[in-house]
C-alpha cells in the first residue's frame, strides 16, 4: 500500500514499493530512490520531484486536514 504524507510547508512524501508515477501521457517516471518526495511549491528544478526549493522560497502551505471537515476534493 502507498502512503502519501503532506509535509508541513514542504513536499509530498510518497512511501511504498507499489507506487508508479506517470505523466499525463501515461509515460512512467524513473523513481531514483524510495521513499521519494513530490514538489508541492512549484519551484523545484527537478519536477515532479522535490529538490527542497520550498525552503529557499519560504513556501507556506494551506491548512492541515481537519477531522469532520466538510471540505471535499476538487471535482
Amino acid at each position: 500500500m502507498a502512503v502519501i504524507t503532506v509535509r508541513q510547508n514542504g513536499s509530498y512524501k510518497v512511501e511504498g514499493d507499489d507506487v508508479k508515477l506517470v505523466d499525463w501521457n501515461g509515460n512512467e517516471y524513473h523513481i531514483p530512490k524510495r521513499p521519494f518526495a513530490l514538489c508541492r511549491c512549484g519551484a523545484s528544478k527537478t519536477k515532479p520531484f522535490c529538490d527542497r526549493s520550498h525552503t529557499e522560497i519560504g513556501f507556506q502551505a494551506a491548512e492541515a486536514a481537519v477531522p469532520g471537515s466538510v471540505d471535499r476534493p476538487a471535482q
